[in-house]
């Protein structure tokens, strides 16, 4: 597998395509997964207006048609040129690990292919091919991390020739981060905001990305720890309206049980209060986020905490294979979850 790591996708997007003609963009973060696709696609310089060039596929079409890909991939278009084939799929269908598999060993020579693939585990799915492959670039796609994050901003804001200030730019931050488009898309509505102001202020930020609940999980997961089930449908409901993928409450909540876990698993081993270990373990979380840590840490035992984390891995899996019930999975757990921490 040629791999292209996070800080050397711009560096890749300046050079020529060359003879590779298959690409996997993957990764948890699908904002960014399909933004980066987009950009390699522009690449290509195939006519994505031409039907006979451009021929979009997702994960169903592939079920219903198992040599689909392979079919378009070697069909000639009517007037000839380049051809594209764009693959929207978790990643982990059998169909399309088939046909990427013959793919990587003939690559095809007038067709370029783009797989769109979710959060894929090492040696699964058509990543396992990618890495005994070397007919295939792949690209991971993560969470932004603060300097990504900064970089964005810097990005977006200086396209409008805006200024910030630093803790109008913490507080920006902290509304960021979960998915690329959706961090993106608030950068730019603030910027729409505050257009003709020579410094935008942290009051500024509160204003228009404070409702950052409508594309943010946090308040659908403290609604998962208060134990507050019409609070949990609410933010739903917000993260819904905004388009933003149900799956990445699903990941948030895993990483939140992950981090209860560490920190039970410390209180029990050094007889520390709930505090004491929020105060080492939770230096990156929100203030006012610590003192809901705390309380979950002093209901929740290590047991209950660790099944729920097998809960959290299994409907993680499941939504992941069955795309067609994502919603309904993953609401179907936080709500279970929920009703757990109600009870505690």
């Amino acid at each position: 597998m040629s791999e292209i790591k996070s800080h050397e996708f711009d560096g890749f997007l300046q050079r020529p395509l060359g003879e590779n003609r298959l690409y996997l963009v993957y990764g948890p973060d699908r904002g960014l997964v399909s933004e980066r696709a987009g950009q390699i696609v522009a690449k290509t310089g195939v006519a994505l207006d031409d039907p006979f060039s451009l021929v979009k596929l997702d994960a169903s079409d592939l079920q219903q048609s198992p040599g689909r890909l392979l079919d378009e991939v070697n069909t000639i278009g009517l007037f000839g040129g380049e051809k594209l084939v764009w693959i929207r799929a978790s990643g982990t269908e059998k169909t399309l690990v088939d046909s990427l598999s013959t793919l990587a060993q003939q690559p095809p020579d007038g067709s370029y292919v783009i797989i769109e693939a979710g959060d894929l585990k090492k040696g699964t799915g058509v990543r396992k091919i990618g890495e005994t492959a070397r007919s295939v670039v792949a690209v991971a796609c993560y969470s932004d991390d603060a300097r990504a994050l900064n970089s964005l901003i810097d990005h977006e804001l200086g396209e409008e020739r805006l200024r910030i200030t630093p803790t109008a730019r913490q507080r920006l931050n902290e509304a960021l981060g979960g998915d690329r488009l959706a961090s993106r898309n608030e950068i730019r509505k603030l910027a729409l905001y505050c257009r003709g102001l020579a410094m935008i202020e942290e009051e500024h930020v509160s204003e228009i990305v404070g409702d950052a609940s409508a594309i943010s999980v946090d308040d659908a997961i403290d609604a998962v720890l208060k134990g507050d089930v019409d609070g949990l449908q609410h933010a739903i409901r917000k993260i819904t309206a905004s388009k933003t993928a149900i799956f990445l409450v699903l990941q948030a909540c895993l990483k939140q049980f992950q981090l209860l876990d560490l920190m039970r698993a410390e209180m029990d081993d050094r007889r520390q209060q709930p505090s004491q270990v929020v105060a080492t373990l939770g230096r990156h979380l929100h203030f006012r986020r610590k003192p809901l840590v705390e309380a979950a840490l002093k209901t929740w035992t290590l047991p209950a905490i660790r099944r729920e984390l097998a809960r959290l891995q299994t409907a993680i899996f499941q939504s992941r294979t069955r795309q067609g019930l994502e919603d309904s999975i993953a609401m179907q757990t936080l709500l279970a979850i929920t009703l757990q921490s109600a009870r505690r």
